[in-house]
């Protein structure tokens, strides 16, 4: 059983899962065109973290991944253009994995947000990831996750990549140490890398979720139903359409800088975010550049791998001292997401997270 994210549209996918026996029980809830990553709206109200109803559940599939974590469903479906399936992974203590681009297709929408957002789904466990991710692909995933894993060479990168954001929370950094403690007694090979993002890939990011989100907005029926703070960031992206072809143009130094990564490695570790899930009601009352500034500095480790269209996973790592959900990141080079299925679920064997369910309220 499964909800349905209202981030998209979803008959496809929906019925590729009902051919295989899924039965689909609701539809859960977004930020308006799935910008933010929280999930609170004047027409939707607040969605909360099962684990602390004061806190945000993240977004944008911030319903599919609340709905998950409170146990209502096994796995809920979910897209990712920024982080908007690890978000809500890493804050709701469940397994993500935004695939590589084109894995799933869009259908019927063409590179959505200029090809940043993929589909895929939010579960409690990687077989269930696997599973789901089959189905909707076409590919042999689960057999793949399966197969034995070699020693693989990991790079462990812990400080925040962008320049505009807040040093990393040291629960979250070591979310990605101890992963990558336990990934050399697994019989890995770690070694620690700093990773920065260049402006070229900054560009890359802001002009294509901007202008997507303008795209977006144009194509409601009523725009001018939207929020207010959502109408003013879909007027900056209108406005962002103008640079579009400039940073097109960079796409060949932007994917050479994120494969630089893996020049010799395997796979990038990195806390899955920077910060534990905010209050809910934090950004209330705020424009939109303080809000998307503010949101952006909590999840700095997330944008970049959209824009590359590689494979990046949320793999549960404990509880911080307020007891909410922290996390590491797994990222791969394209079409490796087999690869990520089969290290994370190493990593849930010897570290199993399944069990660890919100308090009862």
């Amino acid at each position: 059983m499964h909800t349905a994210d209202r981030s998209r549209p979803t008959r496809w996918r929906c019925a590729r899962l009902r051919e295989a026996g899924a039965i689909v029980i609701g539809i859960t809830r977004v930020p308006e065109l799935c910008i933010w990553p929280f999930t609170e709206t004047l027409a939707g109200g607040v969605t909360r973290n099962p684990w602390n109803l004061e806190h945000t559940p993240g977004g944008s599939s911030g319903g599919s991944g609340a709905a998950v974590a409170a146990g209502l469903v096994g796995l809920a479906t979910a897209s990712d253009g920024a982080g908007s399936i690890r978000i809500p992974a890493s804050w709701n203590g469940l397994f993500g994995l935004k695939p590589t681009r084109d894995l799933v297709p869009t259908d019927p929408m063409v590179k959505p947000w200029r090809g940043l957002t993929v589909v895929g789904v939010l579960t409690r466990t990687v077989a269930d990831t696997a599973l789901g991710l089959e189905v909707m692909s076409g590919r042999p995933l689960v057999a793949a996750m399966q197969q034995p894993l070699r020693p693989l060479r990991i790079a462990l990168s812990v400080r925040s990549p962008l320049p505009t954001s807040v040093p990393v929370d040291p629960a979250w950094r070591y979310a990605a140490q101890s992963t990558a403690e336990l990934l050399e007694q697994l019989g890995h090979t770690v070694i620690e890398r700093e990773m920065r993002v260049g402006p070229k890939t900054v560009a890359a990011i802001s002009a294509r979720y901007l202008t997507g989100i303008a795209d977006d907005a144009e194509a409601m029926a009523h725009p001018e139903r939207l929020e207010r703070r959502t109408r003013g960031l879909a007027r900056i992206g209108a406005g962002a359409r103008r640079v579009l072809p400039t940073v097109e143009r960079w796409d060949a130094d932007v994917m050479a800088e994120c494969s630089a990564v893996f020049d010799d490695v395997d796979v990038l570790l990195t806390p899955a975010l920077a910060q534990p899930p905010q209050e809910v009601g934090k950004w209330e009352g705020m424009g939109p550049l303080r809000t998307l500034e503010g949101s952006l500095r909590r999840v700095p480790f997330s944008p970049m791998w959209n824009v590359a269209g590689f494979p990046a996973a949320s793999v549960p790592a404990g509880l911080d001292g307020d007891d909410l959900p922290r996390a590491a990141q797994l990222v791969a080079p394209a079409g490796q997401d087999a690869l990520l299925l089969q290290l994370a679920a190493q990593i849930e064997q010897a570290r199993p997270w399944a069990d660890a369910l919100p308090p009862v309220r």
